[in-house]
């Protein structure tokens, strides 16, 4: 097998140290060697490593993505003037049975050394300030939401089913009952009659599902429930003011993909941030799309198709699009992705259609990146408009399933 790199070096990480095994290829009358040193993950240390491999002259570096570990690592290496490769743990696994940090070491050279690693998508730093502010962005309002089920779980317990009459436990109307819930009104009418705009409405609702057995106990509760919930919108608050300063360079292109439907601001600075905003990097829609996890996999042998599962891709990334999708099928009348969805659903389920949706947006986003035109819907009757006959024989075969001879006359 070629060599493309006649020195190179393979980093196996812990949380405590890394396996450093460096490899200098031999030539027609020199043996290969390798050389196998155990490093600290202190900072210092990993200069010390730092300037070790310069010494080496090594031109390629290969370490295992591990956890968070990695990234000191990667971080103080990245602009020594070698190749580093972020190495997916699944594509560089060794042999079971035989696996030590040593041989784990060793293998990643060797594979460094005859170009078999494929380095991972690594973000310059900016971005990376970005991705872990939409990230901690989304666990804390993960948080939030957590807080506000445990409210209600203590509302249900005090026979308070506020929650069965108002949608959003967390808005004015609710806010306004609960605090004086907590500064000691009990009178369910007094309440109910602190319902604001469209729940007015429901006052007679509300009077009934705000009698219950509220007491002192359930107030102190509630009180730190809602503290916690204060808490949690102020960091949120506070995030999303420096999301929207990093944001800046990326302007033009989150107003570009806030065209498409079921996309919102907030799911646009998720999918920059993790895609790393330039989408030029992947040659084609069908990389794109791979790389995030959204199309069918392939596991095929001796000729049989065994699983088309998709392949696990980047969380943050799959959940901004499905917060997307499932906001396209929502309304599946609106928009041509909301009939795609539609008619996916009524063949392969609404699960498999929520993937089918993500993969969509996720090609019409890498196109838009590379022509920078605006989202044109082409209409949720778009098929029907496109190929006529076969919404005929479909509308047909429909008919036929329900029991009916239908003969077709023209208009």
């Amino acid at each position: 097998m070629e060599v493309v790199h006649r020195r190179c070096a393979g980093i196996d990480i812990a949380k405590r140290g890394a396996t450093v095994c460096v490899r200098v290829a031999g030539s027609s009358r020199r043996r290969t060697t390798e050389t196998v040193r155990t490093w600290g993950s202190m900072t210092n240390q990993i200069l010390a490593l730092r300037e070790h491999l310069i010494a080496e002259r090594v031109s390629c570096v290969a370490m295992e993505a591990t956890g968070d570990y990695w990234k000191p690592f990667y971080y103080l290496l990245e602009d020594a003037g070698f190749e580093l490769l972020l190495a997916n743990a699944r594509h560089v696994k060794n042999l079971p049975g035989r696996k030590t940090d040593v041989s784990d070491a060793a293998w990643l050279a060797q594979l460094a050394a005859h170009g078999l690693v494929r380095g991972s998508l690594v973000p310059p730093p900016p971005m990376r300030e970005l991705r872990d502010l939409t990230r901690t962005r989304t666990g804390w309002v993960r948080d939030r939401s957590r807080e506000i089920a445990r409210l209600e779980r203590l509302l249900e317990d005090a026979g308070i089913k506020l929650s069965s009459v108002a949608s959003e436990l967390n808005g004015v109307s609710c806010r306004a009952m609960l605090t004086a819930l907590i500064a000691g009104e009990r009178d369910p009418a007094v309440l109910a009659n602190l319902a604001k705009r469209r729940l007015r409405p429901k006052i007679p609702m509300l009077v009934e599902a705000l009698t219950g057995r509220f007491n002192d106990h359930h107030a102190y509760l509630a009180g730190m429930h809602l503290e916690a919930i204060d808490r949690h919108t102020a960091r949120i608050a506070d995030i999303e003011q420096r999301i929207e300063a990093l944001m800046e360079p990326f302007q033009a292109f989150r107003e570009l993909i806030c065209s498409i439907p079921g996309i919102s601001r907030t799911v646009a600075d998720v999918i920059i941030a993790e895609t790393g905003g330039d989408l030029s990097r992947f040659p084609t829609a069908a990389h794109l799309t791979s790389w995030a996890g959204v199309c069918p996999g392939s596991h095929e042998s001796a000729g049989r198709v065994k699983s088309t599962k998709t392949r696990a891709g980047n969380p943050h990334l799959k959940g901004a699009l499905g917060i997307a999708a499932l906001a396209v099928a929502r309304n599946p009348y609106s928009s041509y992705l909301g009939a795609k969805y539609r008619r996916i659903a009524s063949r392969r389920g609404p699960s498999k259609a929520i993937v089918a949706i993500e993969r969509a947006i996720l090609v019409i986003i890498w196109q838009m990146s590379r022509t920078g035109a605006f989202y044109q819907d082409l209409g949720p009757d778009y098929q029907t408009r496109h190929d006529p006959e076969r919404a005929k024989r479909r509308a047909l075969s429909q008919l036929a399933t329900l029991g009916y001879k239908v003969t077709i006359e023209a208009a």
